[in-house]
């Protein structure tokens, strides 16, 4: 299992971590087979959304004996009321349905505190003015969470979130079909068939910016909704046109920025097992950069995938992260002076083994891109802005 840092955090996560959807299944029995499961594939990583007590005691349950082996994200503002699932801003309810959750889980705190669901700028506002926002920090001041996270769809949403330096993790929906619509306030416009009806062409630029600005700031990214719920590896249910496999789907969301690991989520063991064969999976089979190339309702044209197609580099240039850093500088310098670039991404960009100053414009990395990337033109953009 590859670990990856969560943010600025300190954590390091599975970069496969668990979703907990499926853990109903097989009235609730299916959810220490996956912890079993995950525990032995070294998955140490969790979400728990859901405020279904039955399903935060049968994880209480799952969890003992092992609780120092897992970092728990869970949600607040799922509640649980009239025998279901209902989101929350009244603080009460938020607060009983948080200290109810640390019982069924038998823990005494939550590494992660998620503030559940918020796809509207105005929700946003509420969570501010509702106290929710408060209630998080005052649980971390009593080490009830360890950190401050927050579960969206809206990259517009999102985006003021991290910039208020309010949060630590976001939870977000990341896969190659959503990252070309735009900001909605209606998360069903992600899966609606219309829009996609006509032919895409690049990454939303919001949710670039999104990416970007939580790599930046150190803000973790967990992935939901890798697989687009499943269809993405329909080809007769994909937005696409055509189908992924998992390994595809992972290793994109994998490859943006900011990203620390992906929930999975699984409705038996065998589908964890698929998830987690990634760990093990050729870059021939993690390769999802041909198979975008050749969607017909979709085109990446001129845009960097990270996918390495590129390379080799006859200067052994790591091409894919060369680039990565320069569109964080140009996201945070914005028209603004070299000074700007953040003192993070200039100092990683001084570890690279290689740099975009050894490029000798040969061109062969273009001629192996299958998005027409201008390579050559960023490797001198980079070396202009970096210096070297």
């Amino acid at each position: 299992m590859n670990y990856r840092e969560l943010g600025n955090t300190g954590l390091k996560v599975s970069e496969i971590a668990l979703g907990c959807e499926g853990m109903v299944e097989e009235n609730y029995s299916m959810c220490k087979k996956l912890f079993d499961l995950a525990e032995k594939s070294g998955i140490n990583y969790f979400d728990l959304y859901s405020p279904d007590p039955d399903l935060r005691a049968a994880i209480g349950n799952a969890l003992h004996g092992r609780r120092e082996k897992f970092i728990i994200q869970s949600h607040l503002s799922s509640v649980w009321k009239n025998g279901q699932y209902e989101r929350s801003r009244i603080l009460s309810e938020v607060k009983d349905a948080f200290e109810e959750s640390l019982k069924l889980l038998q823990v005494n705190c939550i590494d992660v505190g998620m503030i559940h669901y918020c796809d509207a700028l105005d929700d946003w506002e509420t969570i501010l003015k509702n106290g929710i926002l408060d209630y998080a920090r005052e649980l971390k001041s009593q080490g009830k969470i360890k950190h401050i996270g927050l579960s969206s769809h809206n990259p517009e949403v999102a985006l003021k979130a991290v910039e208020s330096n309010s949060i630590e993790v976001l939870m977000f929906s990341v896969n190659p079909c959503y990252d070309l619509q735009p900001a909605s306030e209606n998360v069903e416009d992600l899966w609606a068939d219309e829009n996609y009806e006509n032919h895409l062409t690049n990454m939303n630029p919001e949710r670039q910016k999104l990416y970007e600005t939580c790599q930046r700031n150190g803000v973790g990214i967990t992935v939901m909704k890798c697989f687009g719920g499943g269809d993405l590896l329909n080809a007769e249910l994909s937005p696409a046109g055509a189908a992924l496999t998992v390994n595809q789907c992972i290793s994109y969301a994998l490859s943006r920025p900011g990203v620390s690991c992906i929930l999975a989520g699984a409705h038996s063991v065998e589908q964890l097992q698929e998830s987690l064969n990634f760990e093990t999976a050729s870059n021939s089979e993690k390769d999802y950069a041909l198979a975008l190339s050749s969607f017909t309702k979709i085109s990446w044209k001129g845009h960097c995938m990270y996918c390495s197609h590129c390379e080799p580099c006859p200067k052994k240039i790591d091409i894919a992260s060369v680039t990565k850093f320069l569109n964080l500088a140009f996201s945070q310098k914005a028209g603004k002076s070299d000074k700007n670039i953040p003192e993070t991404v200039r100092e990683h960009y001084k570890l690279l083994t290689h740099h975009a100053g050894e490029c000798i414009q040969c061109g062969a990395c273009e001629k192996r891109c299958p998005f027409d990337v201008k390579i050559r033109e960023n490797m001198k953009q980079a070396e202009k802005i970096f210096g070297m």
